[in-house]
């Protein structure tokens, strides 16, 4: 039997794949448990309209997030920092400050988002990465000033 997957279930199949399974396993658990349905039209129908939709979501997701990726490139954030002998800096900058600082300028980010490669402990400039979408990078500046 035919089933298409409403769920995923792992090492079986994701959401919206199309398999052949055994008709006892797909009558008494897969479909009893809500993780697939049976193949007809109608539901193939029904996946392909999902799909479409789902895909019109994501190509607005990602014009968002280039949108966003347009403004963040040209953002500079600038940090006050204590520094001591030799401007050396007391501590680092941290993905919260950074997601404080952004949110104060009015740009929506999760920290998750935030991904600082080199500890930022140092005066001067140094780059941060937000990855918006799958693809879609943002290139921040942090400068360090005393």
């Amino acid at each position: 039997m035919e089933v298409i997957f409403i769920k995923d279930l792992k090492n079986q199949g994701k959401k919206g794949d199309i398999k052949n399974v055994k008709d006892g396993y797909a009558e008494n658990f897969l479909i009893k448990n809500g993780y697939a349905v049976k193949k007809t039209k109608e539901t193939l129908s029904k996946l392909s309209h999902e799909q479409a939709k789902k895909a019109k979501e994501d190509e607005e997701n990602k014009q968002q997030a280039l949108l966003l990726k347009e403004k963040l490139d040209k953002v500079i954030l600038e940090f006050k920092v204590k520094t001591g002998a030799g401007d050396k800096v007391f501590g680092s900058i941290s993905v919260k400050q950074i997601k404080e600082e952004l949110e104060k300028k009015s740009y929506k980010v999760e920290k998750s988002m935030i991904e600082i490669n080199n500890q930022i402990s140092s005066l001067g400039f140094h780059n941060v990465n937000i990855n918006l979408y799958p693809n879609v990078t943002a290139v921040i500046k942090v400068h360090l000033i005393k």
